[in-house]
């Protein structure tokens, strides 16, 4: 047997430790007549619950990591949403590039953006169209807000047009809800 193993005896009601000098009894027979010790009769296994202080001071720990907690993660998903719509619009950017790369010029505001996954069959067809398309998804996504982006070829500032009115879906707005703009997003 292992010098540093541990000895539990249920019959006999003996729990042991076998150590370097011997057996080491933490709990001895019981006596005639007495009922045997359990095995989980140590204080630390013996307790029925938490004591009410021990409930409101988790309770209240809780509360104030709650209260700080909070604040800072709800504040920060509008922020999450409004980088995302960067994000998508620079991609949706680069796959616009793509196919007037391929193609000669950009997609018309009739044939939309829906150009970049589907071969426009109206107004100036492309001729060089890439097998697949142009996005990865082969979808054009919704802005973070579930609305379509808006696309307008030629647009007022550039060869086009691309932006999403923000959280409440109409155009102008403050705050969460501007409008995010191609031709505003920083590079």
């Amino acid at each position: 047997m292992n010098s540093n193993c541990l000895d539990i005896n249920i019959d006999d009601h003996r729990v042991s430790i076998m150590g370097s000098r011997g057996l080491v009894p933490l709990q001895g027979r019981s006596e005639e007549g007495a009922e045997p010790p359990s095995f989980f009769s140590f204080s630390f296994f013996h307790r029925e619950g938490f004591t009410l202080l021990e409930v409101i001071v988790v309770v209240f720990i809780l509360s104030l990591l709650a209260a700080i907690v909070a604040p800072r993660i709800i504040g920060r998903t509008d922020d999450a949403r409004i980088t995302e719509a960067k994000v998508q619009i620079r991609n949706l950017e680069t796959a616009l590039k793509l196919f007037k790369l391929d193609n000669g010029f950009y997609p018309s505001t009739d044939q939309g953006i829906d150009a970049l996954v589907t071969k426009p069959q109206t107004g100036n067809l492309p001729a060089k169209y890439r097998d697949g398309g142009y996005l990865e998804q082969k979808k054009v996504p919704l802005d973070p807000w579930g609305n379509p982006y808006v696309y307008v070829s030629p647009g007022l500032h550039g060869d086009y047009d691309l932006f999403s009115y923000g959280a409440d879906g109409q155009e102008g707005g403050e705050g969460k809800n501007k409008d995010i703009q191609s031709w505003d997003i920083e590079r």
